[in-house]
């Protein structure tokens, strides 16, 4: 992706219609010391793949972040807020929705939040391999988002190719901090959710700064009357069946 010369030569070799670009740098406390990987990846990368996608007249569909927002708010964000990222991850991403929609019009910015799926590591993997450990685990509870299953994520992305370019907002429905999603994670794993005990942002002392409250309303969903994802923690439920099966 920081190959602009590469990644025109792929593309123009695959000719595709529709690009989805799901790569990006999103280890949020390293970008804040790999500064320059973050915006070559994250910015560059992305604004590389949109000149390839216009060269070759496809559509494409970048993923951002909920963490281009500063999480003032107290009320969902909705597309139309202007982004105000507090750490050097959502910058990134900002940047690079800024470039991809100055590139191309046949664009789909879909922003999500909290992700969790089969493939790579992920907050519920994590909290299953601990719960296995049966020892107390600390989890921030002030910071409110939703958490969201790729494959949710997927089915919607799918759906929205074809329809109105723009911004969209795709996450499960509902919120919840880290540590009530935690919570759901070893009540439906059978493990005892009373290893878990709440700390603060401030306590935990992360990196990167966090937005308190990142959950997005889903406007340009239902103004495509586009279904809007399911329960969170339906979602959980079903995904942590299937990862305790393949175990």
């Amino acid at each position: 992706m920081t190959n602009q010369v590469e990644v025109l030569r792929i593309i123009s070799k695959l000719k595709p219609e529709v690009i989805i670009h799901a790569a990006a740098y999103t280890a949020v406390d390293e970008c804040e010391y790999e500064q320059k990987k973050a915006f070559e990846v994250n910015s560059l990368g992305a604004f590389h793949v949109g000149i390839a996608a216009k060269n070759v007249g496809a559509k494409m569909v970048y993923i951002s972040t909920d963490y281009v927002f500063d999480g003032d708010k107290t009320s969902p964000y909705v597309e139309e807020d202007q982004p105000n990222p507090k750490n050097v991850y959502g910058m990134s991403k900002w940047l690079g929705e800024q470039l991809v929609q100055l590139t191309l019009e046949e664009l789909y910015v879909v922003r999500t939040s909290w992700l969790y799926g089969s493939c790579g590591k992920n907050f519920v993997k994590t909290m299953l391999k601990l719960a296995e450990q049966k020892q107390e685990i600390k989890v921030v509870d002030d910071q409110i988002g939703s958490p969201t299953y790729t494959k949710d994520l997927a089915d919607v992305i799918m759906q929205i190719i074809g329809k109105s370019y723009g911004v969209y907002h795709v996450s499960n429905t509902g919120s919840c901090s880290w540590y009530t999603f935690a919570k759901h994670i070893f009540k439906q794993a059978g493990f005892d959710p009373y290893l878990i005990q709440p700390t603060t942002t401030e306590a935990y002392g992360a990196l990167a700064p966090r937005p308190a409250y990142s959950v997005m309303a889903h406007k340009s969903l239902e103004k495509e009357k586009l279904e809007v994802p399911r329960r969170w923690e339906e979602a959980v439920k079903e995904f942590i069946k299937e990862e305790l099966r393949r175990d």
